[in-house]
């Protein structure tokens, strides 16, 4: 007998969605925010080396691991639009998101081997675990019209995240009580290794099994997905075919259209930043010692984790009273002020008041576009392909906004003039929303 699924807008389906983003954020909080680039820098703070042999020559650390995530993230724009016309066509999308699930989770443990003598191994795993996340993300955002109706979507996508914050806060506690009292947890250093750091490498592992575990409620209660009607032919480019498709819809779609590029413009800082908050903190700020780097560096991402879970409640309530595309012009502006500010950061306590502002904005403006994005596509059964547009658009804005970010930094020869840079694709991205309601303007344009 055929298990019955829970039906759309039921309170077990929402819960179900929103778990997701509990089983899987610890991946960008430990992983992508906190140990790993703690861990990262210190392989070559310990080896006293700057640059490493690899592709057949020499690069820095910070180079290096950017090359890294920007081809990642290029892979993930090319892929999830094959995987996404796919999964349209088989009507079975849980099986990719599960696929890359276990990628990504399985790539976190792998990560424990993590060295400069295994550089192509570690590197690779730390490929394959952005490429799991992100991708298997994708697919969890695709099903937020499948499972909430319009007028959930917008509290729902808040709760994901919200979900998402505490979770990932509750295993990065463990796993900063393992760093700093490695002791305690029975965890002991020896001549080829500090116990600090392979504390760090249980956190590793500690994220992979998390996030397989807790994501078993999710797959369970999701349903499979949606079968394309008709015949189905060329089914390996359809992905790209029906972005193009997507892509001709959005000139019917005025408003939808001027959104995704106020999005594109937004959203390449926003990531940018969440990704080199942790670098920038490193080598910017006047800590006293390594401890206190490693101690300082985990607490800011601690509190911006923290303070984003009434971040994400207060722009969702804000956005009942005042509107979608008003929230998130003022949240724009709000994110111009903190690049501001961080120009001028020098002492711990100016990056810890720095972090709770970034948190404050920074669940706000995902949980917000994300199920903006859910208002505007139009009523159809194929999300997935109207998802996977969003996700390229953001994916291939991450490839430019950190290529840019380095470019500007290694010219200028301070990250602090980067973030400045950074914070002119907020006003350009605050004025490209101020267009999107713009009933005369639309009128015109269609």
């Amino acid at each position: 007998m055929a298990r019955v699924f829970a039906i759309k807008g039921s309170k077990k389906l929402l819960n179900a969605w929103a778990f997701y983003d509990w089983a899987n954020s610890v991946y960008s909080l430990v992983i992508a925010s906190s140990i790993f680039p703690i861990f990262y820098g210190a392989l070559f703070r310990i080896a006293k080396v700057e640059k490493v042999a690899i592709f057949g020559g020499e690069l820095a650390r910070a180079p290096l691991i950017s090359y890294v995530t920007s081809a990642a993230f290029l892979f993930v724009a090319i892929i999830t639009p094959l995987l996404s016309g796919i999964a349209d066509y088989l009507g079975n999308k849980k099986l990719f998101m599960k696929f890359f699930c276990y990628l990504g989770g399985v790539s976190c443990i792998g990560l424990y081997w993590f060295s400069l003598e295994n550089i192509y191994i570690g590197l690779l795993c730390y490929f394959f675990g952005l490429v799991g996340f992100w991708v298997s993300f994708a697919f969890n955002n695709s099903y937020l019209p499948d499972v909430a109706y319009p007028e959930q979507q917008d509290s729902l996508s808040a709760k994901g995240f919200s979900m998402g914050y505490i979770g990932s806060v509750i295993l990065l506690l463990f796993n900063l009580a393992m760093v700093l009292k490695p002791d305690v947890f029975g965890i002991e250093g020896d001549a080829m290794e500090a116990a600090e750091i392979k504390a760090m490498k249980y956190s590793f592992v500690s994220v992979g099994i998390w996030w397989i575990l807790f994501a078993q409620y999710t797959f369970f209660h999701l349903p499979k997905g949606f079968k394309k009607e008709g015949v189905r032919t060329h089914v390996i480019l359809n992905g790209f075919k029906e972005l193009k498709g997507v892509w001709h819809q959005l000139g019917n779609e005025i408003r939808l259209k001027r959104y995704l590029g106020a999005f594109f413009v937004y959203s390449m800082a926003v990531q940018t930043v969440m990704l080199i908050a942790t670098y920038f903190g490193e080598e910017e700020i006047a800590w006293s010692s390594d401890s206190e780097r490693t101690t300082g560096l985990i607490i800011s991402i601690l509190v911006i984790q923290i303070v984003a879970i009434a971040g994400a409640t207060l722009t969702a309530r804000a956005s009942k009273a005042f509107g979608n595309i008003k929230t998130l012009i003022v949240v724009n502006l709000l994110w111009i002020i903190i690049c501001i500010y961080a120009y001028f950061l020098i002492t711990p306590l100016d990056f810890y008041i720095a972090a709770g502002c970034v948190g404050i904005v920074m669940g706000g403006i995902q949980a917000l576009s994300r199920s903006t994005y859910s208002k505007f596509i139009p009523e159809t059964p194929d999300t997935t392909s109207f998802f996977s547009f969003y996700d390229v658009a953001e994916k291939i804005g991450i490839v430019i906004g950190t290529f840019l970010y380095g470019f500007v930094a290694q010219f200028s020869g301070s990250m602090r003039y980067a973030i400045i840079f950074l914070g002119i694709f907020f006003l350009i991205g605050m004025f490209l929303l101020t267009r999107v309601n713009n009933k005369t303007a639309i009128k015109k344009a269609s």
